[in-house]
């Protein structure tokens, strides 16, 4: 029997215990297999790369085609995290781009498509989240006001300025966007695990006068089975009896403001710190298939994983690797 003195390190206790218990699906998914250095670093990924080193690949594609790159050069991703794009809030001004689709059930698909896509590069016992936000359906046509604010965000008509049909698609209609993705996804066999709450305490101001204003998003996390990697002890909380519970599921986290340039929708690394850490082992490899300014890979790299991030805008990927480059210079450095 393995007895702890008040200091002891629960995170060793816990390991200590690990080795004791039998071996059983659940015990063998805490320790979980990564992707050997030959592998993450052979001649085709480098080659497709738009940017690799021994940590690193930049791939300048379409989501679709990279996975599907991916797959078959056989990656295994034990985390997949991102933030795809938000149906109907901005145009990206690529081809084949997500988040501009006639109708939101046509959003959704997609963007479930590319999901299920992404299950041939994620370990069994891997994990995905997926920030996802919200939107009303307006009905008003395209935006004649002169708010520099509500310029930004507006441009041209977007889909849910058109008439809409009726059922869905109603003048002031909220979507409900992350829960029927997340049924959707059930619907295709994933588990849902959470659908963890991040309150932002510093929102965008909703100029509306007949509704609660929106301050919050969601995270879900998505498994392919039962059972998987997950490490409560890297990111949980410590009770007065010292043991060690698992994070809440509501996650106060500011928004990123004053950011002007190349990227309107970044986000805090604090938002992926918790999945990052919980569901990724050591050297394991981090997927960001919407990666945007690479704000979750840089998080990841500071904190000695591998990544792969993926976006079919050249400016981000290029805002990516510049951020990356300064990060490895720094972790090699350690």
């Amino acid at each position: 029997m393995l007895h702890l003195n008040d200091n002891a390190n629960p995170r060793l206790a816990d390991a200590t215990l690990d080795q004791e218990r039998p071996l059983t699906r659940a015990n063998e998914a805490m320790h979980p297999s990564t992707m050997s250095e030959a592998a993450f670093t052979s001649r085709r990924l480098r080659n497709a790369a738009y940017y690799s080193d021994d940590s690193t690949l930049v791939l300048h594609m379409d989501v679709r085609n990279a996975l599907e790159l991916l797959a078959e050069a056989g990656v295994k991703a034990n985390c997949i995290v991102t933030s795809p794009p938000f149906y109907g809030q901005r145009d990206y001004e690529v081809e084949r781009q997500i988040g501009l689709e006639g109708h939101p059930s046509e959003f959704i698909s997609t963007l479930a498509d590319v999901f299920d896509a992404s299950k041939a590069v994620l370990a069994d016992n891997g994990s995905l989240w997926v920030n996802i936000g919200d939107t009303y359906w307006s009905g008003k046509g395209e935006h004649r006001s002169g708010e520099a604010k509500q310029s930004a965000r507006r441009f041209g008509i977007r889909p849910q300025d058109k008439k809409g049909d009726g059922k869905w698609c109603v003048p002031k209609q909220l979507l409900l966007i992350p829960h029927r993705l997340a049924i959707e996804m059930q619907d295709r066999e994933w588990l849902v695990r959470n659908d963890n709450v991040w309150v932002k305490p510093n929102p965008t101001p909703d100029q509306v006068r007949d509704r609660c204003s929106m301050s919050h998003e969601y995270v879900f996390h998505f498994v392919k089975e039962r059972w998987y990697y997950f490490d409560k002890n890297a990111v949980g909380r410590t009770s007065d009896t010292g043991s060690v519970l698992p994070p809440l599921d509501t996650w106060e986290i500011q928004t990123v403001r004053g950011q002007t340039g190349r990227h309107k929708a970044r986000f805090s690394e604090e938002l992926v710190r918790i999945p990052i850490l919980s569901t990724t082992p050591p050297r394991g490899v981090v997927l960001d298939p919407f990666a945007g300014s690479g704000t979750s890979l840089v998080f990841a790299r500071k904190h000695g994983f591998r990544v792969i991030g993926i976006d079919a805008k050249k400016e981000y990927c290029d805002l990516m690797v510049e951020q990356l480059r300064k990060i490895s210079e720094y972790v090699d450095q350690e």
